[in-house]
């Protein structure tokens, strides 16, 4: 939980292969047993009329890829969520809080406290750390201030180029979706002559492809861009409190 990609807040690269693999194949498991034999038997027991049904539209291999992306995209903005959850009093705590305000801080002292604490890596304290070492070096408080403003913006970075899988995969979902669409109307043309001739089920199931693709996909990535939204601002939350919290708390501290 403590690692050094906690300003990213991501899981690990086998954790997160271990699980994509893993949402691959319980949504194919599912999609086998359930979905495809679901809707094989509405589409004989009810011909065209049945198209309009959820296990119809969803049937087929984009929508399959579509619903596994989703599963691991909301694994990793879960996790996320979990990581900043876990440690959200750590973003408003004063870490010097044992020391009094009112005397000059023990700077080497401070330091080594907080660079032997378990939490070292997280991003807050790791923020009190480079302030504390640029006072340290420069016995400048205003010089200190300067670190905070960098250091919170280096944070804000780090979590922004953390999402960047999460964005790609809510950008590749609707991508997905428009491969079905194409591949849909191209067996819709291939079947051209059929239909001429009176035959239109088989344009009809594979325009079905086409459209289907595309609606789950769009309704897919709206779904995952709510969630985005909703850890974007749980981010930007705790790159405020860290930076209010050094502003509060540790120049206090400094300027004594």
């Amino acid at each position: 939980m403590r690692n050094k990609d906690s300003a990213a807040m991501n899981p690990g690269i086998l954790t997160s292969v271990l699980v994509l693999a893993g949402c691959f194949t319980l949504v194919h498991l599912f999609y086998e047993g359930i979905v495809r034999p679901t809707a094989a038997a509405i589409l004989a027991a009810e011909g065209s009329s049945g198209l309009f049904s959820v296990w119809v539209i969803v049937k087929d291999m984009e929508q399959q890829v579509c619903f596994s992306l989703l599963l691991f995209c909301l694994f990793l903005m879960g996790y996320k969520l979990w990581r900043l959850l876990d440690e959200e009093t750590l973003y408003t705590r004063d870490f010097l809080r044992d020391y009094d305000k009112s005397l000059p801080l023990d700077v080497e002292l401070a330091l080594s406290e907080l660079e032997a604490s378990s939490y070292k890596d997280n991003p807050a304290m790791a923020t009190w750390i480079n302030c504390i070492r640029r006072f340290k070096n420069t016995r400048n408080v205003q010089h200190a201030a300067d670190a905070i403003e960098s250091s919170v913006e280096s944070l804000a970075a780090q979590l922004e180029s953390g999402n960047s899988m999460v964005r790609y995969i809510i950008w590749a979902i609707p991508s997905i979706g428009f491969v079905g669409t194409v591949r849909g109307i191209g067996q819709a043309l291939a079947q051209a002559d059929k239909a001429l001739a009176g035959d239109i089920a088989g344009m009809t199931a594979s325009l079905g492809v086409a459209f289907n693709s595309t609606l789950v996909a769009l309704f897919i990535s709206l779904i995952l861009m709510y969630f985005m939204h909703i850890l974007n601002g749980r981010q930007d939350t705790m790159v405020l409190n860290t930076q209010q919290s050094c502003e509060k708390h540790l120049l206090a501290h400094l300027h004594n």
